[in-house]
């Protein structure tokens, strides 16, 4: 059982750039793939105009690329992706969760204790339901910061990490310690606990790092 996520009206626009992108973390369209923009309007009913806008935002996001007289691809991914990406979440997320303990509002905390709840009940099992729980762990926490600006920028950086995390998930990742690790790091920010909170991000970002090249070097 999933928390719900505050739900917002979506522009077409919007909409294409949601769905397009679900397909492209969870390897539904894998890197290098071509994107066929006939074949998304088709399948999401969305028009020319709102797919291509969604695509050029995919593109300053790195997650698609232009190709003249080729077309539009899914963006590869390697393990110098996965170094460069850690560099720039460790230092965002981890403030990210500080300023989640020191501001956290009525909402944010009430959404923050039925993610523990969930977390305590330790029924998910399911790898990919665990990775939906990952992700809406760190929305919760990225929203709390109250920075539009800086929550827009953790949700680019943690998609990109996303689409590394399902390149693996198959495999015997340990993925459960790695929402586990959450605990330990929500109580810190319900408990207004800034310099615990940052560590323990820190840690759960590090960790990640460690599991995923861990998988792509040994295989």
């Amino acid at each position: 059982m999933a928390v719900a996520e505050p739900v917002a009206v979506r522009s077409q626009g919007e909409e294409a750039y949601a769905r397009i992108l679900e397909r492209i973390v969870s390897l539904e369209m894998p890197p290098g793939s071509v994107v066929n923009e006939a074949r998304l309007r088709d399948e999401l009913g969305i028009g020319r105009t709102p797919i291509r806008e969604a695509l050029q935002r995919l593109a300053r996001e790195n997650l698609v690329r232009s190709v003249p007289h080729r077309g539009t691809f899914v963006t590869d991914v390697n393990i110098t992706d996965l170094t460069r990406i850690t560099e720039v979440r460790l230092v965002l997320e981890a403030h990210a969760a500080r300023l989640a303990a020191e501001k956290l509002a009525a909402a944010d905390r009430e959404a923050i204790e039925e993610l523990l709840e969930l977390l305590g009940r330790g029924y998910v099992t399911d790898q990919r339901d665990l990775m939906q729980l990952d992700r809406q762990i760190h929305r919760a926490i990225y929203r709390a910061t109250r920075n539009p600006f800086l929550e827009a920028t953790l949700e680019r950086y943690f998609n990109l990490s996303l689409r590394l995390w399902y390149l693996v998930l198959d495999r015997e990742v340990r993925l459960r310690e790695a929402v586990e690790d959450h605990v330990e790091l929500l109580r810190s920010i319900l408990g207004g606990d800034g310099d615990r909170a940052e560590d323990m991000m820190r840690r759960h970002v590090t960790g990640f790092e460690r599991e995923i090249r861990r998988l792509l070097v040994e295989g």
